[in-house]
């Protein structure tokens, strides 16, 4: 009998006991290939010991001081370092201890920004169905996740919800991919004139959608269309890389492949790679100068801002992908990871669409691949290919209600940036396994 409040209490889950590179292994012995990073956050896997050093020396000098009274090193050397490789514009960095609070400090700033130039009618957000955001009530509130957001519809504030940037489903046969770039943006545009320019403060996107549409990648230009749109209208464009950032496509910042710099970018997960609870917001000079100008404070704050050991943790993080050139490893092994996926599952009947940038792939599943019908949500389809892939020693991250927070199915693969090739037909293996074991049950009550 456990006292521990987990996630689902009708649950018995493995006891995780040792991290060894890119495997976890429980107490019973078994090891596991986190084929995920758990939620794309061990990019480098479970036992560096440059990062574990790190966070060590730190506690020996300096566990904790309060942001309110000190700011310390390794807090300022992170940020200089990740201002030093943001998109042009960046400049400041608001340190936090995950990707929900990220999210949150974004939405509260950017208001706040509104009010410092004087504009205090600004109070809506624009965002994406189908996106997530994080869980606080705030990033819940932007968010597009039906299925995480309906029970606590009434305590949400009343975001705009438009079309999430998703070729395989919502691009219409004729419509060139420029084009539809082209109609998402004009779709964004109405949003803002009929909620009017002068009332809307930012529109939040995932650069890269994570976990609710399954790394899914917007197509070529939709978002310098959408850059476009914002500086129009003097909205500001939050980006959401708490997922996709990091170096999880290929490039320290997703955005950058888009060549669009964001007013405020969020990141979090593989900044810290899971050694400490670590996330940020990065703002622009135009936002913080505001502020600097006016108030002269950021009106929000919690206990863990900044925190020593989660700052010394998170720079030696970026010093391991800097000096092992970990970066090009997630370009080559994602296109071996891509190679594999289509050879194995490409001609599977019930896989749809096979997508993703880098290290981070989705594998969306159908019950009818050529009319892109869903598995029935009552079968849990994606909760099947969990446990079946757990069985073979495989961690993935399947989710259900792709297609419209009910209905859908897909399998996230976000494997740490230091595997090889050899650990790449393990996932592809134990996927396919896993796969050919949780679908026929499907198929006899499709």
């Amino acid at each position: 009998m456990t006292h521990v409040f987990h996630r689902d209490l009708r649950q018995s889950y493995p006891v995780a006991v040792l991290g060894e590179g890119v495997y976890l292994i429980d107490a019973d012995g078994k090891r596991y290939l986190d084929a995920s990073g758990g939620a794309a956050v061990s990019c480098l896997g479970h036992s560096d010991r440059t990062v574990v050093d790190a966070i060590k020396g730190q506690l020996d000098r300096l566990a904790f001081a309060h942001t309110s009274f000190f700011t310390n090193e390794p807090m300022e050397r992170l940020a200089d370092v990740l201002v030093a490789q943001a998109p042009a514009g960046l400049s400041h960095v608001y340190f936090v201890s995950g990707g929900s609070e990220a999210m949150e400090a974004a939405l509260k700033l950017a208001r706040q920004y509104f009010l410092e130039i004087g504009q205090p009618r600004r109070r809506h957000i624009i965002a994406r169905r189908q996106s997530y955001h994080g869980n606080t009530l705030g990033a819940l509130a932007a968010g597009g996740n039906l299925w995480r957001r309906r029970q606590y519809e009434p305590l949400l504030f009343a975001a705009t919800h438009v079309s999430p940037c998703y070729a395989y489903r919502e691009r219409e046969a004729d419509e060139t991919e420029d084009e539809y770039a082209a109609r998402l943006a004009d779709e964004l545009d109405a949003a803002i004139g009929a909620l009017g320019p002068e009332s809307v403060i930012a529109f939040c996107a995932e650069t890269v959608a994570g976990a609710t549409l399954g790394a899914v990648p917007p197509v070529p230009g939709y978002f310098r269309r959408i850059r476009e749109v914002c500086d129009r209208h003097r909205v500001l464009l939050i980006l959401d890389e708490v997922m996709c950032g990091m170096g999880r496509t290929g490039a320290l910042f997703a955005c950058a492949q888009e060549e669009v710099s964001p007013d405020i970018v969020c990141i979090a997960k593989g900044l810290g790679a899971g050694y400490q609870p670590i996330g940020a917001a990065l703002a622009s000079s135009r936002i913080v100068e505001a502020l600097r100008g006016g108030s002269g404070f950021f009106q929000h704050g919690h206990t863990y801002l900044g925190h020593a050991a989660a700052c010394a943790g998170a720079l030696a993080v970026q010093h391991v992908i800097r000096e092992r050139d970990l970066l090009a490893n997630v370009r080559r092994m994602g296109a071996l990871l891509e190679g594999k996926l289509r050879e194995r599952f490409g001609g599977h009947p019930h896989v749809g669409d096979i997508r993703g940038r880098g290290l981070f792939w989705g594998v969306e599943l159908v019950r009818d691949r050529a009319r892109k019908a869903p598995f029935d949500p009552a079968l849990r389809v994606h909760a099947q290919v969990k446990a079946r892939a757990l069985a073979h020693g495989l961690v993935c991250y399947p989710m259900g209600g792709t297609v419209d927070g009910q209905r859908g199915d897909h399998v996230l693969l976000a494997p740490p940036f230091i595997i090889d090739e050899a650990h790449l037909d393990e996932i592809t293996d134990k996927l396919s396994a896993a796969l050919e074991e949780a679908l026929p049950s499907a198929d006899a009550f499709a």
